[in-house]
C-alpha cells in the first residue's frame, strides 16, 4: 500500500499544487487556521513538516518565520523534488525521502505540522505516529495536523461526501484528473476527530483540540510540556 501512495502522489507532483484549491474548497481558511495554530512568537525555530509533499504548506510557514530551520519529509521523491525546487537557493531547508512512520528522527524540533497526509495511514500507525511525534517535540512544541477526518455516523458522512464531489463536479478540473482524484481516495484511510484526539492524548499531548472543521477537513492541535 505505502508503495502505492508513494506512485500516485509521485505522478501528480507537478501538478499537486493547481489542484489543491479546487479540492480543498476552503484552502485559504484551511490553511490559514494551520497557521495560526503554530504562532510562534520567534522566528528561529526548528520546523518539521511530516508528510511535505511538494512544501506548500512549509511556504506558507516560511513567509511567516523566513529564519526558522525546516526539514520536510515525503515518502515520494517527486514530491521532494518539487519542493527542493520551491525553495532553491534557502539554506535552511533539510529535505528527507522516507516512509515517515519508521523514520528514527535525530533531533528535536519546537513545531511539528502536516497537511493532508496522515489520513493516509492504519490507525495503528496513526497512534504510533503520534507518539514518535511527541517523542521528538522540545518541550513546549506544538503538535498540528491539517487533514481529512471521517464523521462520527455514516448518514453524515455519505451527506460530506455527496456536498464535497458536488463541488468538484462543478469546479472546471478536466474529468480524467477528477477521475484520478477518486482513484487516490481509495487508499484513504480516515478516523473521527475524537479517535484523533485520543490517540494524541494518549502519547502525551495537552490542550489537545479541534480548532478548524469544514466537511472532511480539519485542524488538530496539540501541545508537549
Amino acid at each position: 500500500m505505502k508503495s502505492d501512495i508513494k506512485k500516485q502522489f509521485g505522478a501528480i507532483a507537478k501538478s499537486y499544487d493547481l489542484q489543491r484549491r479546487i479540492l480543498i474548497p476552503c484552502f485559504d481558511e484551511f490553511y490559514s487556521c494551520i497557521i495560526s495554530c503554530v504562532d510562534d512568537s520567534e522566528d528561529n525555530t526548528n520546523i518539521l513538516d511530516i508528510g511535505a509533499g511538494t512544501g506548500l504548506l512549509t511556504a506558507f510557514l516560511f513567509d511567516k518565520y523566513p529564519k526558522s530551520n525546516y526539514t520536510l519529509i515525503d515518502i515520494a521523491d517527486e514530491m521532494i523534488d518539487q519542493a527542493k525546487k520551491r525553495f532553491i537557493g534557502q539554506p535552511n531547508f533539510t529535505y528527507i525521502t522516507a516512509d515517515y512512520v519508521n523514520y528514527n528522527f535525530e533531533k528535536k524540533y519546537n513545531i511539528i505540522v502536516s497537511a493532508l497526509s496522515i489520513h493516509h495511514l492504519e490507525d495503528n500507525e496513526k497512534a504510533q505516529l503520534y507518539k514518535n511525534i511527541f517523542n521528538c517535540l522540545d518541550e513546549n512544541g506544538i503538535f498540528v495536523n491539517g487533514d481529512q477526518f471521517l464523521s462520527r455516523s455514516q448518514v453524515v458522512e455519505s451527506l460530506v461526501q455527496e456536498k464535497w464531489r458536488k463541488k468538484i463536479r462543478e469546479s472546471n478540473l478536466p474529468s480524467e484528473e477528477v477521475e484520478a482524484v477518486y482513484n487516490r481516495m481509495k487508499m484513504d484511510k480516515p478516523a473521527t476527530v475524537e479517535q484523533n484526539i485520543q490517540w494524541l492524548e494518549q502519547a502525551g499531548f495537552i490542550e489537545v483540540d479541534l480548532m478548524y472543521k469544514y466537511f472532511p477537513f480539519g485542524v488538530v492541535r496539540g501541545k508537549k510540556i
